[in-house]
């Protein structure tokens, strides 16, 4: 039997399967909180850019509220005993629970045979270079813990994006085929790299790569994390091989674990997770979203859930950009209705923002206030003491009347 939804129901569903709908900016938000909302979620995407926080960060307070950012990192460092996250290739390059180390020996495993979204760059490098590969190896080994310009012969890098030296280009290889992992990352965000007994602990390491059960555990992730789905966005969570997605789903659905769906609006056919419910606090959600958000990683999935068309613009040429270069889409009561060009200025412990968008038609003083309220929240949550209204638009206008407002009918929120 297929089951049969509305856009809202569907809509609802991913909210909640996602982790929205629980109370924010709780007390209760410690250390047992974000990891639940980790597994959850299966993954935190990395990202380099820093324009208003790193990537990971973000997620956990769209959906938590403020916490401490000290207690995420802690996650993933220190000895196996205290680890509870690590670092790999998962979405794209991601924090992940620790449990979940062998799920992904399969693809490790891959990319040391060449394939397994091994960059090709990488993968010539190792090709052409394995002496200094197994040198670099034999030189963790010994003294511990290195970054790449720590390695001897480490070498200079070019200015390009490819231009890595040769140390960056030799760790990043062992680290896709999973010979080195991530001990931890100093201030500059640099990654410091170990051998993976150190990371994981032994047992973890020494537990066989078994694909197809690994496969079908991810595939039953991305399910539970996205509630309701088509082949292609289960496919696309963990960034799996089409075919192999296809198998591990008929066999989920013979275990009874997932059921067919249709969904109103959506061409094609999908599948429900058994567990998946629609609750009306996540219904109701209100959240600011990083472009990184697991809720936004694909676009079309984004579109076809909340008639949302976004796209990231930061390797867009200034001219050329529509929003902005860091732009997050607005969650409120269910339902994507902004988008906000955000920048957090640390010297003048300020949050910036460059300029707000609306989506079609909405009602402005309920999205202003809705939205200070939000921007408020996260200036706080980033440590800024000001929140900065620069643009000239309708929404802009509108965040100016409930600033003023606000500081004549009480404390000044901004």
């Amino acid at each position: 039997m297929t089951d049969h939804l509305n856009a809202r129901q569907a809509r609802a569903m991913t909210l909640r399967a996602q982790g929205f709908g629980v109370r924010r900016d709780s007390a209760e938000t410690d250390g047992r909180a974000l990891l639940r909302c980790v597994r959850r979620l299966g993954a935190l995407q990395i990202d380099s850019v820093n324009v208003l926080c790193r990537a990971h960060y973000m997620p956990l307070f769209s959906r938590l509220g403020g916490y401490d950012r000290a207690r995420l990192d802690a996650f993933n460092q220190g000895p196996p005993s205290r680890r509870r996250l690590f670092e790999y290739w998962s979405h794209e390059a991601s924090l992940l629970p620790l449990e979940d180390y062998p799920l992904y020996r399969f693809r490790m495993q891959r990319a040391c045979e060449g394939g397994g979204g091994l960059w090709k760059h990488l993968a010539r490098f190792a090709r052409e270079h394995p002496d200094y590969l197994a040198g670099a190896l034999a030189e963790i080994e010994r003294h511990g813990p290195l970054s790449a310009a720590e390695l001897s012969g480490a070498g200079r890098s070019r200015g390009n994006w490819w231009g890595w030296s040769h140390g960056k280009s030799a760790l990043e290889a062992l680290f896709w085929c999973g010979r080195v992992l991530v001990a931890h990352r100093r201030g500059n965000f640099e990654r410091v790299y170990d051998l993976p007994e150190r990371v994981v602990g032994r047992l973890a390491h020494e537990v066989p790569a078994v694909p197809e059960e690994a496969q079908r555990a991810l595939v039953e992730r991305a399910m539970r994390a996205m509630g309701v789905a088509t082949t292609r966005d289960v496919q696309r969570y963990f960034r799996l091989d089409g075919a192999e997605t296809r198998q591990r789903l008929a066999e989920l659905a013979e275990a009874g674990v997932i059921a067919p769906l249709r969904v109103e609006g959506w061409p094609d056919g999908g599948w429900r997770h058994v567990e998946a419910r629609a609750g009306r606090h996540a219904a109701n959600a209100t959240a600011l979203l990083a472009p990184f958000d697991p809720l936004m990683w694909d676009r079309e999935r984004a579109a076809r859930l909340f008639d949302f068309h976004y796209r990231i613009e930061i390797y867009t040429p200034q001219a050329q950009r529509r929003f902005g270069y860091y732009v997050l889409p607005f969650l409120l009561n269910g339902e994507l209705v902004a988008r906000l060009d955000l920048k957090a200025d640390r010297q003048r412990s300020t949050l910036r923002v460059i300029a707000a968008h609306p989506e079609r038609d909405q009602p402005l003083v309920e999205l202003a206030a809705a939205l200070s309220d939000e921007l408020r929240r996260l200036a706080d949550f980033l440590a800024l003491r000001e929140v900065s209204i620069e643009g000239s638009g309708e929404l802009d206008r509108a965040l100016h009347r409930e600033r003023s407002a606000a500081c004549h009918s009480g404390p000044d929120r901004w």
